[in-house]
């Protein structure tokens, strides 16, 4: 375990914003390889490798040691995870570590057990509550990624229609002006300020600082600018962002889409809803 734990923050150290499970668990995989036991099927579930949960179960401490981030299917080191890549080299002394600041945030929470490194196993409620929940996000990604560019921009127009706005324009093939929907607070854009919509789909790159200038150039004083991109956006768009006072901006990545569009989704048309149709799973929360 401490050896996966600590493949897996030097895999997270090579991708600073973070990166899929998936392809966490491939990268661990390749430098590790994987013991006979470990790449077997569950018996009970013959298309689940153990140690696809493995991985989950190793990392579940060092999320709660502030370590590891883990939102939405995508794992991020943080600094604490990085001094401690520096401080605990040996793989049994990291994960000593880990187990130590586990049961810190364990009394802390004034769960009255105690915890070693073999309490924090395959079968535990957190790892199997992780591995749904990655899954789920890893489908919804494979969906939108595969959504037709056109559709892409029919399901963010469709959401702001839900979220109360007035949606009278959507940008149909062709050149587009940097705007792919505009929106307005009343029928007839009398009050309030215009909305404009950039949407990118593709995931394979997040937008950088020129691609976020590109779209203020067709900002107008009083417009508010909503930026769509499923591959996110670097650190320094997010800075330039954020350093704008004279523009209203907000960017959207994949996971800020999804929140909007789960709060928003009872709101939706049928038709809209269709776009792309969620529906809640429950499972029982675990303590850990």
């Amino acid at each position: 375990m401490g050896q996966i734990l600590q493949s897996v923050f030097r895999v997270l150290m090579k991708h600073p914003e973070g990166l899929q499970v998936r392809q966490v668990t491939a990268e661990v995989e390749a430098v590790l390889g994987l013991t006979e036991y470990e790449a077997a099927p569950y018996p009970n579930r013959p298309g689940s490798r153990r140690f696809d949960k493995i991985i989950r179960f190793s990392t579940i401490g060092a999320v709660k040691a502030g370590w590891l981030v883990k939102e939405k299917g995508i794992w991020t080191l943080t600094s604490e995870g990085q001094e401690a890549l520096q401080l605990f080299p040996d793989p049994l002394t990291l994960m000593r570590e880990n187990v130590r600041l586990y049961q810190e945030w364990k009394k802390s929470t004034r769960i009255d057990e105690t915890t070693s490194e073999d309490d924090i196993d395959e079968d535990s409620p957190s790892a199997t509550l992780e591995e749904a929940e990655e899954s789920a996000w890893a489908e919804i990604r494979d969906y939108l990624e595969k959504m037709p560019p056109y559709e892409f921009q029919e399901l963010v127009a469709a959401l702001l229609r839900a979220m109360g706005y007035h949606v009278p324009w959507v940008a149909p093939r062709g050149r587009d002006g940097g705007v792919d929907v505009m929106a307005f607070t009343d029928p007839i854009g009398a009050v309030g300020p215009r909305i404009k919509v950039q949407v990118k789909r593709y995931s394979s790159g997040k937008i950088g600082v020129e691609g976020l200038r590109s779209f203020l150039a067709v900002l107008g004083a009083q417009d508010v600018g909503l930026f769509v991109s499923l591959g996110g956006f670097t650190s320094d768009a997010e800075l330039e962002s954020r350093a704008q006072d004279n523009r209203r901006l907000m960017l959207i990545d994949m996971g800020r889409l999804m929140s909007m569009w789960i709060e928003h989704y009872d709101k939706l048309s049928e038709v809209d809803k269709a776009r792309l149709p969620i529906r809640p799973v429950y499972f029982l929360a675990p303590i850990d």
